[in-house]
């Protein structure tokens, strides 16, 4: 069976509902994964957009949401997961805005990408922090058993 991420709120490569960005509620889209690959103990979510700030010239990647450790008995994340409504034992790392949680898109010109990317770990992590991007990347190196990826599109209104 293939590792897949979905979400009931938007399909692979369409539009992000704008519920979802700094134009809405900013939550955090519901996310489900089927195929976990046998082994894996976590599981890491990383959300970036590789086109900030603009699609046209990208100069960085921007991070909106930061995961680890989520369970590796767990299939999904809830619509509007806050620290409180995150899977047991799930941590939080910290994104591009240099606070922890769900931050939606919110593109300062064009339309973006945004990458939810799922991998499975063979190992739980230690205690990170609240560690960035680049740190979890490092981290998770070497224990990485499979990858799923969904990507979403958004662009502010007119």
């Amino acid at each position: 069976m293939t590792f897949t991420l979905s979400s009931p709120n938007f399909a692979d490569g369409t539009a992000i509902p704008s519920r979802y960005t700094c134009e809405g509620s900013d939550r955090s889209p519901g996310l489900t994964w089927t195929g976990t690959p046998a082994g894996t103990h976590t599981f890491v979510l990383i959300v970036d957009d590789p086109d900030s700030p603009d699609p046209t010239a990208p100069k960085m990647t921007y991070v909106h949401w930061v995961l680890y450790n989520i369970p590796g008995s767990a299939s999904g994340i809830r619509e509007a997961a806050m620290k409180t409504h995150l899977p047991i034992g799930t941590r939080e790392g910290k994104n591009d805005w240099k606070r922890t949680g769900y931050g939606g898109p919110c593109p300062p010109i064009g339309k973006h990408r945004y990458y939810h990317k799922l991998y499975a770990l063979g190992v739980e992590l230690p205690d990170l922090a609240e560690p960035t991007k680049a740190e979890l990347e490092a981290a998770m190196k070497g224990h990485i058993l499979g990858q799923a990826t969904l990507m979403g599109t958004y662009e502010k209104g007119k």
